[in-house]
């Protein structure tokens, strides 16, 4: 029994001296760390030859994510959007992971890959934003238009493809 003990305490020794020489002299998590928080409204939607719009079919998202900065210039950012639709009542969530580019004058790029849980449904979302910084503070509102494109298929099993339009307001830190 003591020779398992000791084991042990020789592996958790060994572990703790590894992540203390890997360890990082100055760790800065608050410059690489962020999120954001918003609501996203859907404005327009064409998909098999008919248009919806917002008056049409109202749906409200809420995205939420968390950005991991790679540098000064790119991003990944890990959001998750669940959203309700009010007729029929339906609540969706679609993960949504991405990368973002800096772009000059607080604007940004980029481009997501989009899953929707529990739906015969994927695609990818395009993204154009403007971030409104606060002055003194941590945090930006921001703006973001979005044009979803998902391949999708139908309770027939028929294939087709969804392109829409959306703005996307919130606060990012």
């Amino acid at each position: 029994m003591t020779s398992f003990f000791a084991v042990r305490v020789a592996i958790i020794r060994g572990a703790l001296l590894v992540a203390a020489v890997g360890m990082p002299l100055h760790v800065s998590a608050q410059d690489r760390l962020g999120g954001h928080f918003g609501a996203v409204f859907p404005l327009v939607t064409h998909v098999s030859g008919e248009t919806t719009t917002i008056g049409d079919d109202f749906k409200i998202g809420f995205p939420m994510g968390i950005t991991v900065k790679m540098n000064d210039r790119w991003a990944f950012d890990l959001e998750l959007v669940p959203v309700i639709q009010n007729d029929p009542l339906l609540v969706s969530l679609t993960v949504h992971p991405g990368i973002i580019r800096s772009l000059p004058n607080a604007f940004g790029a980029g481009v997501r890959m989009a899953f929707d849980v529990n739906e015969p449904s994927w695609g990818f979302t395009p993204l154009l934003n403007h971030a409104f910084p606060v002055h003194g503070h941590a945090y930006a509102y921001f703006i973001e238009g979005v044009v979803p494109i998902r391949f999708q298929q139908d309770e027939s099993g028929v294939n087709r493809t969804s392109v829409g339009l959306a703005a996307h307001f919130g606060v990012g830190f």
